[in-house]
């Protein structure tokens, strides 16, 4: 092991915790599905309902814009990105997958703040599904581990 680290188990205490969560609508029964997951797993972890704040936008390009706006606004230990882009028969998943990545990861960079991406890129309606409870319950167990481990530095 490479110098002392707390245990898992201590970086997953959201007790302390505000969190912003960003849910895209497009294809909205599985982002309610991830965001569902994600309140939940954040509230099994100790985070105060008071400490959550919840917006939803057009769809997962609109996505980053929420996120600086809350960024910029200040007061959150971490934020969460929910979306779901499906393949489709163009070009336009390309270009929709490869832009809200790299906005959120912009967001993360330029802010130094933790945010989780659970973003769902798939081939098809049946893969999000599959997929959608436990992108969420990730997503709310990365925000809360990422906002503990910067508060070490």
């Amino acid at each position: 092991m490479f110098g002392a680290d707390k245990g898992t188990a201590d970086r997953l205490d959201g007790r302390k915790l505000v969190i912003g969560i960003v849910q895209a609508r497009f294809n909205q029964g599985v982002t309610n599905a991830l965001a569902k997951a994600c309140w939940d797993e954040l509230l099994a972890r100790g985070v105060q309902e008071k400490n959550i704040e919840h917006v939803q936008v057009p769809g997962a390009l609109e996505v980053a814009v929420a996120l600086q706006a809350m960024a910029e606004k200040g007061g959150y230990d971490a934020l969460i990105a929910l979306g779901c882009i499906i393949r489709g028969e163009t070009y336009h998943f390309e270009l929709v997958a490869n832009e809200s990545g790299a906005g959120v990861t912009r967001i993360a960079l330029d802010y130094q703040l933790p945010v989780a991406n659970a973003i769902l890129t798939t081939e098809n309606m049946e893969q999000a599904v599959a997929r959608q409870v436990d992108k969420g319950r990730d997503a709310a167990q990365v925000a809360i581990e990422m906002a503990n481990l910067l508060e070490e530095f």
